[in-house]
């Protein structure tokens, strides 16, 4: 299926580079934003070429939030000859960003690669991306997550039944060389085993209010 290129832009002899250089997609043309606006609920481009400066003294990157939030998923390429490095920097940071950005006089061997970058990397592809990106990061963090919840009943397991044997006060220290963990996990271990009547109150007195800088 042919992709459709919207491209709001005023200039007859700028259009013509875009006809020759993108004669292979489905080119739609207007001349300002606001015919642009009445058109797109009507045809959802695959791609939108903004034009900076236009007729009616309307500028292109004051209209890239509206854009955007009609065709959130829809590449936009910034075409001008006017923007600053900051304009440019600015058009293509945050939510409502633009994807590219050209100079005029557009090269049109670098007009062609951007649009086939686009129609590849962006739009309802980058959002799959992102959603599967997503989706794998939080299926790592839930398996750490569990890792970790495993881990720390194994341990409580054993401190149980170390501590639960002894008749003296389990020492912190050792224990947190034994397991390998910080002093302050070990004491969090015993206060749950206490809490959930795991250990009697008295195997570590201090098990509601400990002292930092207990050592055993």
């Amino acid at each position: 299926m042919t992709a459709t290129i919207l491209i709001i832009e005023d200039d007859d002899l700028q259009y013509e580079i875009y006809e020759e250089a993108l004669g292979q997609y489905r080119l739609i043309r207007v001349k300002n934003v606001s015919e642009a606006l009445a058109r797109i609920p009507r045809e959802r481009p695959d791609i939108l070429i903004l034009d900076h400066v236009l007729t009616k003294g309307e500028l292109g990157l004051d209209f890239l939030p509206e854009l955007k939030e009609l065709l959130p998923f829809v590449p936009i390429i910034i075409v001008s000859g006017a923007l600053e490095v900051h304009q440019q920097i600015q058009a293509l940071q945050g939510p409502r960003r633009a994807h590219y950005c050209l100079t005029k006089p557009v090269d049109v061997h670098e007009l062609k690669r951007v649009v086939e970058t686009a129609l590849k990397e962006c739009g309802e592809t980058e959002l799959v991306r992102q959603l599967e990106a997503l989706e794998r990061s939080h299926r790592v963090d839930a398996q750490e997550l569990f890792s970790r919840s495993t881990d720390r009943l194994s341990r409580q397991s054993r401190i149980r039944d170390m501590v639960g044997k002894s008749n003296e006060r389990p020492n912190i220290s050792a224990l947190a060389r034994e397991f390998k963990v910080a002093r302050r996990t070990i004491i969090r271990d015993l206060q749950e085993l206490i809490r959930r009547g795991q250990l009697k109150p008295e195997v570590y007195p201090e098990w509601e209010n400990p002292p930092e800088d207990t050592e055993g």
